[in-house]
């Protein structure tokens, strides 16, 4: 990824503005309970950041600090290696798990390379996104000889992190007023999966992104980042891009599209994007919590009454996962879907 190629360049409305400001950040939350921590207090933190920001970041979280620093190992071990020995196991449209490095959003190139694989392997998804075709598909990940114990480390790391999700959910189902286990029910054959990032040093960091303005399609989003920074969050007050400022030992959380639709927009899932810099590299790690390919999303009943109509048309989350994915491997015209399309005039 030597000089910007044309590829990379975002439209000069998108440009990031690279000025340091010190403004507001997302909230930070303290998971651990104590007696004088109630879990009322900690369901209403919750619930007040994901209204009010879409994300937050949790401190004493449960997820292991070894594992968290050995998996910023794992990750820049596998990215240190050559391309040749990367693309060994390069993914495409038929394996979507694996290494890429030229991944787009809202179809303009990122600049960063990424490796991808599956929480359940192998998982099962819609063949096509069409309504009317019943085919499935079988999803499975592909691992890397090199470096050694990476597939170890990936998957002991994804295990943590998926407890720490599913211990989330509840948090947030109690927050919008329901039982905890609301939402187990959807996730039976989770589509989840782990990304590991890295954003190289960009030559021209004022015209390029390591990852374009999106919101996240999932139910929620779960990150951990080294010190560099570059993660922004689209401030709902006044759409100002606030940086996530990286805090020791913390994971950065954010609601996807799938709570926005269950909470019917009492929750709202953010955009965000990543900014790179001429001097350091990058690493982020993200778990995106899916739900079964045969979910159908929509407002939950409890949250539905003739003051506050569903705001949504059912979608199925496997068809729109496969829909939403196709831009990743070759721009296109038109943005690719968004639950916009299923809103309710």
């Amino acid at each position: 990824m030597g000089e910007v190629d044309q590829a990379f360049i975002q439209s000069i409305e998108h440009r990031p503005n690279l000025d340091t400001i010190e403004i507001e950040g997302i909230p930070l939350i303290d998971l651990s309970l104590s007696h004088t921590t109630d879990i009322n207090v900690l369901v209403s933190k919750i619930g007040t950041a994901c209204k009010n920001w879409g994300f937050f970041q949790v401190i004493n979280h449960g997820v292991p600090l070894e594992l968290l620093e050995k998996i910023k190992v794992a990750a820049k071990a596998f990215f240190d290696q050559t391309m040749e020995e990367k693309r060994k196991v390069k993914r495409d449209e038929v394996n979507p798990m694996g290494y890429y490095e030229s991944e787009h959003t809202k179809n303009v190139r990122d600049w960063k390379e990424v490796f991808d694989f599956l929480i359940k392997d192998p998982s099962f998804l819609p063949a096509s996104p069409e309504l009317e075709d019943d085919e499935m598909r079988t999803l499975s990940n592909q691992w890397p000889e090199n470096p050694p114990q990476f597939r170890e480390v990936c998957q002991e790391y994804a295990r943590e992190v998926e407890k720490l999700g599913y211990k989330l959910l509840e948090l947030i189902s109690l927050s919008l007023g329901l039982p905890s286990n609301r939402f187990n029910g959807y996730f039976e054959d989770q589509l989840s999966r782990m990304r590991l990032n890295h954003y190289p040093p960009c030559p021209c960091p004022e015209l390029a992104l390591g990852v374009g303005r999106h919101k996240d399609a999932g139910a929620l989003t779960i990150v951990a980042q080294d010190d560099v920074g570059g993660l922004q969050v689209k401030r709902k007050s006044d759409g100002v891009w606030a940086p996530v400022k990286p805090t020791s030992n913390a994971l950065v959380i954010n609601v996807g599209d799938i709570v926005q639709v269950w909470s019917n927009e009492a929750y709202e899932s953010v955009e965000h994007r990543v900014v790179v810099n001429s001097e350091r590299e990058r690493f982020s790690i993200p778990i995106f919590i899916f739900p079964s390919h045969y979910v159908m999303v929509k407002p939950l009943e409890e949250l539905v009454n003739e003051g506050n109509p569903p705001k949504y048309k059912p979608y199925n989350f496997g068809k729109f996962n496969v829909a939403r994915n196709r831009s990743n491997y070759k721009k296109l015209e038109v943005q690719n879907i968004q639950i916009s399309d299923f809103k309710i005039i």
